[in-house]
Parts: structure tokens; sequence; C-alpha cells
């Protein structure tokens, strides 16, 4: 399982929308997704995208998202997300 995040850079302004979406490259059987925010301890969401409607100053951070294909778990390098 091999992954990439999108956006590359997770600037975003105070109230707006920001979506975070976690790609596979490969991968065999169901794939299952959580999201997290380093320094949290529960998952923020489970699926390929994370949705955050109205950003806070509290939801900057570093996120990644963990793809588990069953047999083997993946985690995407953290991406650092900035309000402005």
């Amino acid at each position: 399982v091999s992954l990439s995040v999108q956006p590359p850079v997770g600037q975003v302004a105070l109230g707006n929308h920001l979506v975070l979406s976690c790609t596979v490259a490969m991968g065999t059987g169901p794939l299952s997704f959580s999201w997290h925010r380093v320094g949290s301890g529960a998952p923020l969401g489970t699926g390929p995208h994370l949705e955050l409607p109205h950003v806070g100053h509290n939801d900057s951070g570093q996120y990644r998202c963990r793809v588990s294909d069953g047999d083997s778990v993946a985690e995407s390098d953290p991406l650092n997300v900035t309000v402005l």
C-alpha cells in the first residue's frame, strides 16, 4: 500500500472548507482508512477523505492518513495544515 495526500500545501483561511484526500496506488482486498492528527489520540474520521467544513485555529497541526488492506498497514507522511 502506498499513499499520497492532497492538497500538498495545507494552508486554509479561517472558516473555510478543507478536504484532505488519501489515495492508494497499490493494494489488494478491501481497504480501511483512518485519519489522525499528530498528538491527538482518537481517529478523526474513516474513509478516503477527511472533511473540515469550517476550519478553526484549533484545526492547525499535522495530519496523517492510515490505510490497511487486511494484510499490511501504511501511513502517509504528515501533512502540515496551517490556518491563516
